[in-house]
């Protein structure tokens, strides 16, 4: 059993490495449940068995809220993953865990990844180690109904530019019943969606701030553009009554049902929403503000080789890491998915340049932050308290803006190795 040396030899050699009976090696690839994601996975197993008729790959799924979990307790088992996926803000956690191998340098040398992926993909190195690689990766955009433009009497053809023109677009498009209940949003807001990276990465920005000081080790949003930037997102509720946080339960549930004009969402969305049949919908970049400046965040699932992977295991996981990281992989995700490919060479084509779709995704990266999680979980979640003191407790925006600094800080200091 030899073993490849470079990306391209590990794609390209796949009927090389064969297995007879004797040999026949099964791995397990996790990942947590969404549809046009395992549908995705399906098919790449299906071509990577294709050429490796000595390897059998096993898929696993379970939801969202339960997978780290389940990552974590099977370890412990000693009965986990192979190839596991990840969203790199959960890496030192998993690190740390003893759940993941820092990826073999001769089957992925690190000139060749930092060369070939976007920027981005040095999240997941730490120290002279890369511990797992992307398909895909997303950036923020503005999702709008068309429909509901045209019904409100805009232009479907020219989606909101800045911050006023977005909020001028929303409040023409909300609707409220004889009693004052929202029954259409203007746009939504979903602070457990994308919308705490918009605000973390975005709107502080814009308001002439940054979220983090210290490599993202240090908060540096309790200021004046931190507050700036969690006034006018809790006023598009409180003031310009755009839309309310909890409505439908989630921001593209109301989208994909038609009573929302607008929402902020990733390009994990784009399968889903276009699978919707009568169903017209359009993409723009996020609104700049009245200085044109603009932000985005940019994120993404990696894939990981278990710690526990050892042997002929090992060998066939590295063959599989291998080839879903590859372009041909990469385009079955972003059909299938919609996700962006993590290679410079599959994402940046003509084609997907001149896309109306995709275009404004690929814009969005060149100015996009990723932030260093260290408990992207925990992170998430204090963003999401932070907002609803202010929406749903009414306390002041600049004690909760204090209060989530200080909270936020001890799960950084406490998640340090």
């Amino acid at each position: 059993m030899r073993k490849a040396t470079l990306f391209a030899g590990l794609v390209a050699g796949f009927s090389t490495f064969a297995f007879n009976a004797a040999q026949a090696v099964e791995i397990e690839y996790w990942q947590y449940v969404f549809d046009t994601r395992v549908k995705a996975m399906d098919q790449l197993i299906t071509e990577f068995q294709k050429a490796n008729p000595g390897i059998t790959v096993k898929q696993v799924t379970f939801p969202y809220a339960d997978y780290q979990t389940r990552v974590i307790a099977a370890n412990m088992a000693g009965n986990g993953p192979d190839v596991m996926q990840l969203f790199y803000g959960w890496l030192d956690k998993f690190v740390a865990g003893g759940l993941l191998a820092p990826l073999p340098k001769d089957a992925f040398p690190h000139a060749k990844i930092e060369s070939d992926f976007f920027p981005i993909v040095k999240a997941m190195k730490r120290g002279d180690d890369y511990y797992g690689l992307p398909t895909a990766v997303r950036s923020l955009a503005l999702f709008y109904n068309k429909k509901l433009f045209t019904e409100a009497g805009l232009d479907p053809n020219n989606p909101p530019k800045t911050l006023d023109e977005y909020v001028a677009a929303a409040q023409k498009i909300a609707k409220r019943d004889a009693s004052g209940n929202l029954i259409v949003e203007g746009s939504t807001l979903d602070m457990g969606g994308q919308d705490h990276q918009w605000w973390r990465e975005v709107l502080i920005r814009q308001f002439g701030g940054v979220p983090y000081t210290d490599n993202d080790q240090k908060v540096a949003y309790n200021s004046e553009a931190g507050i700036k930037a969690l006034k006018f997102y809790t006023s598009l509720q409180l003031e310009k009554k755009i839309g309310a946080a909890g409505f439908m339960d989630e921001g593209q549930a109301a989208f994909r049902g038609g009573k929302a004009g607008m929402t902020i969402d990733g390009t994990f969305r784009l399968g889903a929403f276009k699978s919707i049949k009568d169903f017209e919908w359009g993409v723009t970049e996020l609104p700049a503000n009245a200085q044109g400046v603009r932000s985005n965040y940019a994120s993404y699932f990696a894939n990981g080789i278990s710690a526990k992977a050892k042997g002929e295991e090992l060998e066939a996981s590295k063959k599989f890491l291998a080839y879903i990281t590859s372009p041909a992989a990469m385009d079955i995700w972003l059909k299938t998915v919609g996700e962006l490919p993590a290679l410079r060479s599959a994402a940046l084509t003509e084609a997907n340049l001149k896309d109306p779709i995709y275009a404004p995704f690929l814009k969005g990266l060149e100015y996009a932050h990723t932030t260093l999680f260290m408990d992207e979980q925990g992170q998430r979640q204090n963003a999401i308290d932070m907002a609803n003191r202010v929406l749903l407790q009414g306390q002041s925006v600049e004690d909760s803006i204090k209060q989530a600094a200080a909270a936020e800080q001890e799960i950084i200091d406490s998640a340090k190795p």
